[in-house]
């Protein structure tokens, strides 16, 4: 697996597509924290991250899942690399944890923030850590949908558009009501900003992450029988 991870990795940011999603993050993340930190002469950093996982996180993983398995069966290179000594298991989760990994780099140069914040006051630590682990978990959920969305078609283009729909789509509907309610990850982000871990959130975010990986290998050992 960890070879999977290692080319994976490598591959994302020998790419455009490392840096985009960096980029991308950084810009959203930056412009937030002008509005809700400068200009209104805040220290608090939690409504910056939910702020970036409500409206920047949905493109960010629609675009760095939407190639990761329909790359291969666009190129015919998916029976190749699932016919490799590696399990379907680990092969999903290299790419999955691969995906992670990226993610886990912009939140460590977000830290930045933090230590500008430092020469304005004393912001709570603890709070910005829970949020950080919160918006982690929900990157994890993202993700695997990403995945899902990305393992049923060989057009990279639909796959980030199945992505952006899902996540995006709770926006579009009355905001905490309906059906919509409850397919919406970020719901299950919100006390994380609060500086509060739920265990109710946790499994939730944790589930929905195995839920997605679990029909993915499913979907394709019954595609490759």
């Amino acid at each position: 697996m960890w070879a999977i991870i290692k080319k994976e990795f490598k591959s994302t940011f020998f790419s455009p597509i490392g840096y985009i999603v960096v980029a991308m993050f950084l810009i959203i993340f930056s412009t937030l924290f002008y509005i809700f930190s400068i200009n209104s002469r805040s220290i608090d950093l939690s409504s910056i991250y939910y702020g970036t996982a409500l409206y920047g996180l949905p493109i960010i993983t629609a675009v760095i899942t939407m190639k990761s398995f329909s790359e291969e069966r666009s190129k015919d290179t998916e029976q190749l690399l699932f016919m490799s000594p590696r399990s379907t298991l680990s092969i999903v989760m290299g790419k999955f944890l691969a995906i992670v990994s990226v993610i886990v780099v912009t939140l460590i140069i977000s830290f930045m923030y933090y230590l500008v914040l430092l020469q304005c006051g004393v912001p709570d630590i603890r709070l910005i850590l829970v949020t950080m682990l919160g918006f982690l978990l929900l990157s994890m959920a993202y993700i695997s949908f990403g995945l899902l969305a990305s393992s049923i078609t060989e057009s990279q283009v639909v796959s980030a558009i199945i992505t952006l729909i899902f996540l995006m789509s709770p926006l579009f509907a009355s905001y905490g009501n309906g059906i919509f309610s409850y397919l919406s990850l970020i719901n299950l982000f919100t006390k994380f900003s609060l500086g509060v871990i739920s265990a109710k959130e946790v499994v939730g975010l944790i589930s929905f992450s195995v839920m997605c990986i679990s029909l993915v290998v499913i979907g394709f050992k019954k595609r490759l029988k």
